[in-house]
C-alpha cells in the first residue's frame, strides 16, 4: 500500500495527468455554458508538492485568494480544493449580476453563492472525470468557500487530512474568458487507502 504521495511513480503521476485534463475538459464545458461564452482552458500540469510550497506558489502566505472546498466521498475519500484569483470571482459576478469593479473580500450573499456554485461546477466536474476513468461511484458534499489570506487557507487541508503527510497533488490549471487569463490552482488530497485504491484499479501499482 502507498504511504505518502512521494511513492507515485511517473506513471502513476502521467495517469492523473490525464485525469486532470479529461477535467479540464469537463469544466471547460460545463463554464462555457454557465457564463455563455467560450472557455478555453489550459493545459493542466500536476505535482507532488509540500504546503508551504504551493502557498509560496500562489504567491506567499499574505496573499489573499479565494478558495473553495469539495469534499468528496464514495467508493473514494478526500478532498478538492480550488485557489481561485480575484479575476474569477469578478469574472462570475460580472457575468450574472452585471456589476463591474467588486471588491472580492466584500462580496454580498448573492454574489458569493454565485461565485461559490461556479466552483461546485467546476468540482463536479474534475470528480467525474476521476469518476468516470476509475468507474467509481463518487459523491460530493456541498462546497465551503472562504477569501482569505493563503496561509490561513491551507491551514484547514493540513489539520483535516494531517494522516497522509505534508504533500498534495498540485494542479496547476487555468482558463482563458473573455480576454481574461485566469490563473485556477487546484489541490486535490485523496486519502491515502483511497489513493491507494485509485492506482490499483487504474493498473499502475
Amino acid at each position: 500500500m502507498l504511504k505518502n504521495y512521494d511513492e507515485l511513480s511517473p506513471v502513476a503521476i502521467d495517469c492523473l495527468q490525464e485525469i486532470g485534463n479529461i477535467g479540464s475538459g469537463h469544466a471547460a464545458s460545463a463554464l462555457s455554458a454557465m457564463l455563455s461564452q467560450p472557455i478555453k482552458m489550459h493545459v493542466p500540469k500536476i505535482r507532488v508538492m509540500d504546503y508551504q510550497s504551493v502557498i509560496d506558489e500562489i504567491g506567499g502566505p499574505e496573499k489573499v485568494i479565494t478558495g473553495i472546498m469539495v469534499k468528496f466521498s464514495g467508493d473514494i475519500k478526500g478532498m478538492i480544493m480550488f485557489l481561485l484569483e480575484d479575476a474569477f470571482a469578478k469574472l462570475v459576478v460580472r457575468t450574472f449580476m452585471g456589476k463591474d469593479n467588486v471588491d472580492v473580500v466584500k462580496l454580498d450573499e448573492t454574489d458569493f453563492s454565485a461565485v461559490k456554485e461556479m466552483g461546485n461546477i467546476m468540482g463536479g466536474a474534475y470528480l467525474s472525470a476521476l469518476a468516470g476513468m476509475a468507474g467509481f461511484d463518487v459523491r460530493m458534499e456541498p462546497p465551503s468557500m472562504t477569501v482569505d489570506m493563503m496561509g490561513a487557507l491551507m491551514n484547514y487541508p493540513m489539520i483535516e487530512f494531517s494522516e497522509v503527510g505534508d504533500k498534495v497533488l498540485y494542479i496547476d490549471d487555468g482558463f482563458i474568458a473573455d480576454k481574461d487569463d485566469i490563473d485556477c490552482n487546484i489541490v486535490l488530497i485523496p486519502e491515502m487507502e483511497s489513493l491507494d485504491i485509485l492506482m490499483k484499479k487504474l493498473g499502475v501499482i
